[in-house]
């Protein structure tokens, strides 16, 4: 690959946050690696930046490491200068409640932390030396939920968000002596597929008064993976319209 133009890679890449990132690197000059459940957007695939999709469930540690064997195949010996670590997942009962500590099978908390916390640990290992050669970023995407009781996420959700903010720390001071810098976004009330009618209760949480956008959580994403952050490390960036105050 040339190393004309910086390559990023970015999990969860085929709606809401992710694909709305994908879209903002691609406008940006970025070549792109992507992955999901999901394929791409048929649409999308026909920017000449779009590298690669590739459908993977980052969940299934078999699959997990056919894609980082993939993607660096991809790479070779180029560099590697973002991954934005944004796959997650926040399961409900068959009746729509929160998974609470109180209920729901534990099977399905180790699902919960096997992608939203795992994952990314898995992956800035894969592609350390890739991100090392780029001298590159890794954003973790966390949550507004990891930092205090939110009505309807989920109990293994917020911990295991938590927990990322947690590693994204640790992985900070680790990777610095790879170059590589190492952050976190937390979002608040965003309009993405996971919004439900019943979000629109917490409005007037929001000193903002609106639920953000994708291109918001995006553009902030960009932000940590450019030249501009370049002095910018182990911190973590509240996009939630001043939520996170109340």
């Amino acid at each position: 690959m040339s190393e004309e133009r910086k390559t990023v890679i970015i999990t969860g890449a085929s709606r809401g946050i992710g694909h709305a990132t994908a879209i903002c690197f691609l406008k940006r000059g970025w070549r792109i690696i992507t992955c999901s459940r999901d394929e791409a957007p048929k649409e999308c695939e026909r920017d000449p930046n779009w590298t690669s999709h590739i459908a993977t469930d980052l969940g299934d540690e078999v699959s997990l490491a056919k894609f980082i064997e993939t993607a660096n195949a991809i790479l070779g010996d180029g560099s590697l200068h973002g991954l934005v670590n944004n796959a997650g997942m926040s399961p409900k009962t068959s009746f729509k409640e929160r998974l609470g500590c109180l209920n729901g099978d534990i099977d399905a908390w180790h699902e919960v932390f096997e992608l939203n916390l795992f994952a990314p640990l898995k992956l800035a290992r894969g592609f350390a030396s890739a991100l090392h050669r780029g001298k590159g970023a890794i954003v973790n995407i966390t949550s507004i939920a990891g930092h205090m009781i939110h009505p309807f996420a989920g109990s293994a959700y917020s911990i295991s968000k938590a927990a990322l903010s947690g590693m994204t720390r640790e992985m900070a001071n680790e990777f610095a002596e790879l170059g590589v810098r190492v952050n976190a976004v937390a979002p608040g009330e965003i309009g993405t597929e996971m919004i439900q009618p019943e979000y629109e209760t917490l409005i007037p949480r929001i000193p903002m008064g609106h639920i953000g956008t994708p291109q918001d959580v995006a553009s902030t994403i960009h932000y940590l993976c450019s030249a501009d952050s370049a002095y910018v490390t182990g911190t973590e960036i509240w996009v939630t319209g001043g939520q996170h105050m109340v």
